[in-house]
């Protein structure tokens, strides 16, 4: 089913400057070979699947000899090379990340113009990337950060998030997934007498999809924007409050383990919670399949995922859209071979081994080959209760010392530990969203 995306005018704040202006020395044409670098963060889903389809493309491209470089932390390992001018020719990086550097390139304009790849062939097919694409995975702030009509940033992965749990807890329990946020709470009172919490998170940042989701399930879409733009006051309304509070109310049911765990260390021990039955939900994405998938777990253990409760009974609920994104640098030595090499990222052959992974590409029709898990995952886009939300906080120049991020997502953790009240964190996301909104001015 084809299904368009909600989309939120938003973009994403950004961070630093990156010096160089060329990328000589690298990713030369050798005895008549092409050579491409390509850099990719190690995800969820790991690291076998763009090994597979750079020998995939290799084989039909002969003349190309395709360099992977591929770390859990590729902005460490790339960025100083790019400092001294020595750019990768592709780099497989979305937005969200602690280092910044995609929103980095972006700030400082640093990316090549991909909107030609939209109207190019997929090679080896008759269509177009942009005809294979579904509705409204591009032309939105993600993907054309200038609103220049130009795209930048590619939808390479895109993946529903929101809370998982355990469904074979549920059937055995005999528990009801909650449908509105009296249910989770009562819920939370209920798995409290068989000492199970209610919710955990694998680290703070996890909860940007809880709060995107909630923003909108609270306010609706425009709200949802006035927040992400960082309109006079927002932070101030009725709306921001029951956010707030909603929030602040479902902390107080966090497994007590989870602030202790909530780094890049341990936080797959968070995650482990809800395989153990410790905990009932935590805001995660589809890739944790993959990424937990040689972990011990409980009898009869089920992947479940759903919605944030309604605000209301039947209210609408939204479900962020975590999209992952390709890009070539501007300064990439090989720009044509790296756009080639990105319309083949999305064809069929490609398509096959990324889902392998669990890997999901925006691609028209790929969710009715889906089978399993990744099916039961994907179909929350057929609720017509549920829409889609796809961005994030729009972009201004730098301001020190703020961090609009980090001030919503990380005080989770004292908010859990009580070193600051509610009260404390409504008023510092309302400094930091005016001091961004005056630097967006």
């Amino acid at each position: 089913m084809r299904r368009s995306l909600v989309l939120a005018t938003a973009a994403v704040a950004t961070l630093g400057l990156l010096t160089g202006c060329s990328a000589e020395g690298d990713g030369s044409d050798t005895g008549g070979k092409t050579t491409l670098n390509v850099a990719a963060l190690e995800g969820g889903y790991g690291r076998d699947m763009y090994t597979q389809v750079i020998q995939a493309y290799e084989s039909a491209h002969p003349n190309v000899d395709v360099q992977l470089q591929i770390s859990k932390s590729i902005e460490d390992e790339i960025t100083p090379n790019m400092k001294a001018g020595r750019f990768p020719d592709v780099v497989v990086l979305g937005q969200g990340r602690k280092a910044a550097l995609t929103e980095t390139l972006i700030k400082d304009k640093a990316l090549e113009d991909l909107t030609p790849v939209l109207r190019a062939k997929v090679p080896g097919e008759d269509k177009t990337v942009g005809d294979k694409l579904i509705d409204g995975i591009v032309g939105n702030l993600n993907t054309n950060p200038y609103g220049d009509g130009k795209t930048y940033t590619m939808p390479m992965y895109y993946a529903p998030t929101g809370l998982f749990y355990n469904k074979g807890l549920f059937d055995k329990k005999g528990w009801k997934v909650p449908a509105t946020w009296d249910e989770m709470f009562a819920l939370g009172e209920t798995a409290k007498k068989d000492k199970i919490s209610l919710f955990t998170y694998p680290t703070a940042g996890y909860l940007d999809s809880y709060f995107f989701a909630l923003l909108a399930d609270v306010g609706g879409e425009q709200f949802y924007t006035d927040v992400m733009t960082y309109k006079q006051g927002v932070w101030q309304t009725p709306q921001a409050k029951q956010v707030l509070d909603l929030t602040t109310r479902l902390l107080k049911y966090a497994a007590p383990t989870t602030v202790g765990y909530a780094n890049e260390q341990d936080f797959t021990k968070n995650q482990q919670s809800i395989l153990d039955d410790k905990a009932l939900f935590m805001p995660n994405g589809t890739w944790i399949v993959g990424e937990m998938a040689d972990a011990p777990r409980a009898d009869g253990f089920a992947w479940g995922l759903t919605p944030l409760p309604a605000v209301t009974e039947g209210g609408k609920r939204y479900i962020t859209t975590s999209v992952e994104s390709v890009w070539v640098p501007a300064a990439a030595k090989n720009k044509d071979a790296a756009k080639e090499f990105v319309a083949y990222l999305y064809s069929d052959a490609a398509a096959a081994i990324f889902a392998k992974s669990d890997a999901i590409q925006p691609i028209d029709g790929i969710v009715s080959s889906l089978t399993g898990e990744n099916a039961e995952f994907y179909r929350v886009y057929e609720d017509p209760s549920v829409s889609a939300l796809v961005g994030g906080f729009a972009g201004t120049a730098p301001v020190e010392g703020v961090d609009i991020k980090g001030t919503l997502f990380d005080t989770a953790n004292s908010i859990i530990s009580g070193d600051k009240t509610q009260e404390q964190w409504q008023a510092a996301l309302n400094d930091a969203s005016e001091k961004l909104r005056q630097a967006g001015n």
